[in-house]
């Protein structure tokens, strides 16, 4: 019973029955992680056939931000085009009432788990729960930390987000540059309500070379493109408008800027795109709409990145104080 000291009580008075139910061979079994379970000399796959259930949700639970869970699940899920599987993550778990919650909704929407908790004790509080509610998890750290603790022969300390803490500034730049190429040109509207500052403007007004920019100087952009008869995305309605910075530019150098776009793409035919008249009607659209839903403007014309950007951020930073970044 040597393997019961990592387990607080319920965990260990669970582990009992099942030492009682199925011997001692599923339980160790299971507490590594693997999926095979030994009864009476007979081979059973319970957890195999809780994995195997459908699901069209992921929970990437973590007791961290959850980006390398998040990466590694998208790149396994890129492998099987057309798939309609989302993946939501679940960050800063640290209690067992807050995986109570997330057991909860994986229960009612028939998800799949997968986690990445360093405390062991609720690393198998999350097992052990998850096979309770037949729902299927999948432990990322926990098999690695063991074998590493084997290797050293020395216990690990277990604290969630240190990583983050002795990496922060490298980590907070990462995650901005990751959110900022997730949030392009309106990709991913649905949680725009994560960005610190949330761009809009007509195509070729010079979002994107923005939202990089101060993504590498660690803000959360997103940026919404505005085309005139196309309406907005919902979100933006439920987002605080201070964070919301519409961008004006000149009528000729946003000609020039869709000029060389037409000419980049070998096009001829997008009269409408580079037409003087039409453009000039777009301006004044956007100037419409944003006066009418109480955007701030800023003009980017014939400004290198690095001004708009400082005035942006100065903007951002004077209406929110310490708050301007959602750390």
């Amino acid at each position: 019973m040597a393997e019961a000291r990592y387990l607080p009580w319920p965990q260990q008075m669970i582990k009992r029955l099942c030492l009682q139910c199925l011997g001692k061979r599923f339980i160790i079994n299971l507490l590594n992680n693997t999926e095979i379970v030994k009864k009476k000399g007979k081979t059973m796959g319970l957890t195999e056939d809780i994995l195997s259930k459908k699901f069209h949700m992921i929970y990437i639970v973590s007791c961290g931000e959850g980006i390398n869970a998040y990466h590694l699940i998208q790149s396994v899920l890129v492998q099987f085009p057309g798939n309609d599987i989302t993946v939501v993550k679940v960050p800063h778990i640290r209690t067992e009432s807050q995986v109570e919650d997330i057991i909860e909704k994986a229960k009612a929407t028939d998800s799949l788990i997968v986690h990445t908790i360093v405390n062991r004790d609720l690393r198998h509080f999350l097992t052990f729960r998850g096979m309770a509610q037949e729902i299927g998890t999948i432990d990322l750290m926990g098999p690695v930390l063991s074998k590493i603790e084997s290797f050293l022969d020395d216990a690990p300390l277990e604290q969630p987000g240190l990583y983050r803490k002795i990496h922060h500034v490298d980590l907070a730049q990462v995650t901005a540059i990751e959110f900022a190429l997730a949030h392009d040109d309106g990709m991913n509207h649905e949680d725009l309500a994560e960005a610190e500052i949330v761009m809009v403007g007509l195509s070729r007004a010079g979002k994107t070379p923005l939202s990089m920019y101060m993504a590498v100087m660690g803000w959360k952009v997103a940026n919404v493109p505005l085309v005139i008869g196309v309406p907005m995305p919902e979100v933006l309605k439920r987002i605080d408008r201070r964070r919301i910075i519409a961008l004006n530019i000149n009528l000729d150098q946003l000609k020039a800027h869709r000029k060389m776009r037409q000419d980049n793409l070998g096009t001829s035919d997008m009269y409408a795109y580079t037409s003087k008249k039409d453009i000039s009607l777009e301006i004044e659209a956007a100037r419409r709409y944003y006066l009418t839903q109480g955007y701030s403007m800023i003009d980017v014309s014939n400004k290198p990145i690095e001004t708009s950007a400082e005035e942006i951020i100065e903007m951002i930073t004077r209406r929110f104080k310490a708050e301007a970044h959602k750390r």
